[in-house]
């Protein structure tokens, strides 16, 4: 990194206890809004057939602040042992597991986990605003993991009510939809394709341990790595590009998959990305607030396995997280920048992030977010796919009060994601930041760019 621009980013004031509460209390205020959207009478539905229902969430991000500050931190007595637990836990979608069975009449009432809500946030607050909690808490690491974990489950939850009927959501579509954004963009179809050359240098991955920033256990230990010169997509692959794969029966074609990810693409019957829709004349987006025409310049949102086709369909491949990380934050003179475009803090200017909207905008849109070396909308739009396969490195130490949060996921199946979406919140952009997600889950806001050399 640049030793200014580092100098700048660590030298920023640290935030203290009640900057803290004001951030939860926003976090809250976002993941309460996305709920808002849901018809009472579909809260029991269960638009991802993979995950709970929609009223396990509901409770759930109270429940693992209460479980994880309330008691745990600060040894609260529990009030309501039985839904402490039923909200504690979350499902991981695995291939391999059977489809959740419950029915809606297996879970307590609305009016219930409303109250169990409302009681734990009011239990929690009081606890949080004494001397005490400033003490226990003071080093913010626990408030920053349920800070993060609710903002990250309201990117999350926007993938379910991606799913769920639009005659289930109670927001006015036409007032909301993000379409105007999603306009043509006004570059030409050669500027599409074009290739950025990325020469050797370093790649520094994680974050330093010690720094007095925040970070997951995946982040840490800092380090360097070596990364020889290649060639990398200066745009993400849009719909426009990705529809000359489907054109050309790319979902048909066996040797571009791996065998998982045929026999996948084969169980669901897999034709083409799960939010696209053949209307007869043109294909349609099914976007979270609307349906579209597909809008060919925003980025396609695949899952990895769909993203490798494509890859050897075009006898590329997809980057590395070292690659991503040097194509992002280098620069021709060596030095590392905090963001792609330089130190300054993220701003609308710089890309799609921060809830900024519900669907994703042109590829082009934000060329102030550029990198040194010319790779656009590298934050926001779309977390980006790597080759990388989520493991620790070198250093790695679970956090002892949640120590399955990233151990439980290095198995070989779940790869890393840069970036970031629409839905992504402005802390989750620091640079270390690594998101994941298996092979054959296509309900994600990610898309991918590929490299050669």
């Amino acid at each position: 990194m640049d030793p200014e621009n580092k100098k700048e980013w660590l030298q920023r004031p640290p935030e203290d206890h009640a900057q803290r509460l004001a951030r939860l209390e926003d976090a809250r205020a976002r993941m309460d809004a996305h709920f808002r959207m849901v018809r009472p009478d579909a809260l029991y539905e269960r638009p991802i057939h993979e995950r709970h229902r929609i009223v396990f969430y509901l409770g759930h991000v109270d429940a693992f602040d209460w479980n994880l500050l309330g008691t745990d931190a600060l040894g609260l007595s529990p009030r309501d042992p039985e839904l402490d637990q039923l909200f504690a836990f979350g499902i991981d979608p695995m291939e391999t597991a059977a489809l959740p069975s419950d029915k809606p009449s297996d879970w307590p009432t609305v009016d219930r986990v409303l109250a169990y809500v409302r009681r734990a946030r009011e239990r929690l607050d009081e606890a949080l605003r004494t001397v005490r909690a400033r003490d226990v808490l003071g080093d913010g690491v626990r408030m920053n993991v349920a800070i993060e974990h609710r903002l990250m489950h309201a990117e999350t939850f926007a993938y379910m009510l991606h799913r769920l009927e639009l005659d289930h959501k109670l927001t006015d579509a036409r007032a909301l939809s993000s379409g105007a954004r999603m306009a043509a963009s006004p570059y030409a179809f050669d500027l599409e394709k074009r290739v950025v050359e990325i020469p050797r240098g370093i790649a520094t991955l994680g974050l330093a341990r010690g720094s007095g920033h925040f970070g997951w256990d995946n982040e840490f230990e800092e380090h360097a790595v070596d990364v020889a010169g290649f060639r990398i997509d200066a745009f993400p692959i849009t719909n426009r590009r990705y529809l000359e794969l489907v054109r050309a029966g790319g979902y048909q074609a066996r040797e571009l998959w791996s065998e998982a990810g045929w026999a996948w693409r084969e169980s669901i019957g897999l034709r083409h990305p799960v939010r696209w829709r053949w209307a007869g004349r043109e294909w349609r987006y099914q976007g979270q607030l609307a349906e579209t025409s597909l809008p060919l310049d925003a980025p396609v949102y695949v899952s990895h396995a769909e993203a490798s086709a494509y890859a050897r369909w075009r006898g590329v491949r997809l980057p590395t997280e070292a690659e991503w990380h040097r194509a992002a934050y280098g620069t021709h003179h060596g030095v590392e920048r905090p963001y792609p475009w330089g130190a300054s803090p993220p701003t609308p200017a710089h890309g799609c992030f921060d809830f900024a909207s519900w669907d994703p905008v042109a590829v082009d849109a934000h060329p102030d977010g550029a990198s040194a070396f010319g790779v656009h909308d590298l934050l926001g739009n779309g977390w980006e796919w790597t080759s990388t396969e989520l493991a620790p490195f070198d250093g790695f130490e679970p956090q002892s009060f949640y120590r399955g949060y990233s151990a439980d996921f290095f198995d070989g199946k779940h790869y890393v994601m840069k970036g970031g979406s629409p839905r992504t919140a402005r802390c989750l952009l620091r640079r270390s930041f690594r998101n994941w997600f298996q092979a054959h889950y296509p309900y994600v806001y990610s898309t991918f760019r590929c490299v050669e050399g």
